[in-house]
């Protein structure tokens, strides 16, 4: 009797530990992922804009100053959450930008290293809204949505003098 209440209390002590050990594991794999808030305190590389793109992060960049609706360069950059490149050869993508009723659709291509390269006709303008797809040889395409041209909040602002 004395061997079954400790074969019990051990297989307890073995369940605890491996629901404790996976419970950190998930809790870690949370704590890793960036959220766009903290994104946008980071300065991307390229001075673009950074998002979450599943295991991926997509830095935008585009035209800041097209005043009117003209063919502007579109480029994505690929990393992942360390930040190291992701090489994108052999990679497909497309981008969508809204801007004010404007909306168009880019063909995105592979343009040395990590850099997705394409264009489109778009105004610069704080509103412009952007959905890049990129699938990279053998996954899945990954997405992301971007604000690359609003401006940001001063922290000061959110605070009544």
């Amino acid at each position: 009797m004395a061997h079954v209440v400790k074969f019990k209390m051990h297989s307890l002590q073995a369940f605890i530990s491996v629901a404790t050990l996976l419970a950190m594991s998930f809790a870690s794999a949370a704590a890793l992922a960036h959220t766009n808030d903290y994104l946008d305190t980071q300065k991307a590389p390229h001075g673009g804009q950074l998002r979450m793109a599943g295991v991926y992060h997509f830095e935008l960049v585009v035209a800041k100053d097209s005043k009117g609706a003209t063919n502007n360069p579109v480029m994505v950059y690929v990393t992942d959450h360390a930040g190291a490149k992701i090489q994108t050869a052999g990679t497909s993508g497309t981008v969508t930008i809204l801007s004010g009723t404007e909306r168009t659709t880019a063909n995105l291509a592979p343009d040395g290293d990590n850099r997705l390269k394409g264009s489109a006709k778009y105004t610069s303008a704080p509103d412009l809204k952007a959905i890049v797809s990129i699938a990279l040889p053998g996954k899945t395409s990954e997405q992301a949505r971007f604000t690359p041209l609003a401006i940001p909040m001063e922290k000061h602002d959110e605070h009544m003098h």
